[in-house]
């Protein structure tokens, strides 16, 4: 699993910071590639060259070149490159930098059309002529030496939005933006049960609900009148004990496939929950 921002290496990516927030990150694929990314930020991926297929549980998008996609934090996709040309920019939006745009244009955005941020994981758009000259005018700040790249590079992010909002005839963007801006929360429910199996940790889990680690904790005690890591513990056994009881996968495959990484820690662990082991319940169910 490839984790953005945070996994970019220069190794594999040429990227652009501002101060130390990545902002946008150059990469030409090597093929084949077929990875799970979780975007830790939201993200515009910019295909330059050749297609790409972009997998969620609701949606599958292929792209091609001059294709557009707007993905919201804290989704898992699979990426699949389709061919050897494949070549694309990620721009990253920085949560501090997006609310510094919205307030400095307060008339682009309509209270009444904010969204929740969970809705649909991608936005697909189409570039356009003025678009793609913005693209190219990026590039030369990958060779660039200048004291000024920082200030630049924030003028950047700001043109960057102001193209996507226009080219975003749905408005979908727009309300979404609205919605980070005014530190809308996520549905506690709708965010543990989206993401129970997945291995994010306490810090990351509060920051994609839009809360402190301290305030996520106590919103999760008062709605489900437990913790954060005892409700994860119980409902990613409680899958292990369905997939016991009605698939073919070994203990092994099961405790990889619930975020255990000691097989003979989860038979213990599911022991002192259910009273038996899972090699035990397998042979019963037989």
């Amino acid at each position: 699993m490839l984790r953005v921002p945070s996994d970019i290496s220069s190794q594999e990516f040429e990227s652009l910071k501002i101060q130390d927030m990545t902002f946008v990150a150059y990469r030409n694929e090597v093929y084949p590639s077929k990875y799970d990314v979780f975007f830790e930020e939201h993200a515009v991926i910019v295909v330059l060259e050749g297609e790409k297929r972009f997998t969620s549980p609701t949606q599958e998008v292929h792209v091609e070149k001059g294709d557009i996609l707007f993905i919201q934090r804290g989704f898992y996709l699979m990426s699949e490159s389709i061919n050897e040309s494949y070549k694309s920019l990620v721009f990253f939006f920085d949560e501090k930098l997006l609310k510094e745009f919205v307030s400095l244009h307060p008339e682009l955005f309509n209270p009444d059309e904010a969204v929740t941020i969970f809705e649909n994981p991608i936005l697909l758009l189409k570039s356009d002529d003025n678009f793609e000259k913005f693209i190219q005018s990026v590039f030369p700040y990958f060779r660039s030496r200048t004291e000024l790249k920082n200030h630049f590079l924030r003028l950047k992010f700001q043109e960057l939005l102001l193209h996507l909002l226009e080219l975003d005839k749905s408005k979908q963007l727009r309300a979404i933006l609205y919605s980070l801006y005014k530190g809308e929360k996520v549905d506690l429910s709708f965010l543990m049960n989206s993401y129970y199996l997945k291995p994010l940790t306490l810090n990351e889990l509060a920051r994609l609900s839009g809360r402190s680690l301290s305030a996520f904790k106590r919103d999760f005690q008062d709605e489900f009148n437990t913790s954060p890591a005892l409700w994860l513990k119980n409902k990613r056994l409680d899958y292990a004990d369905f997939l016991l009881r009605n698939s073919t996968r070994n203990v092994s495959e099961i405790s990889t496939e619930i975020g255990y990484e000691s097989v003979s820690h989860f038979i213990k662990t599911y022991k002192d929950k259910f009273g038996i082991t899972p090699k035990k319940h397998t042979e019963l169910k037989q």
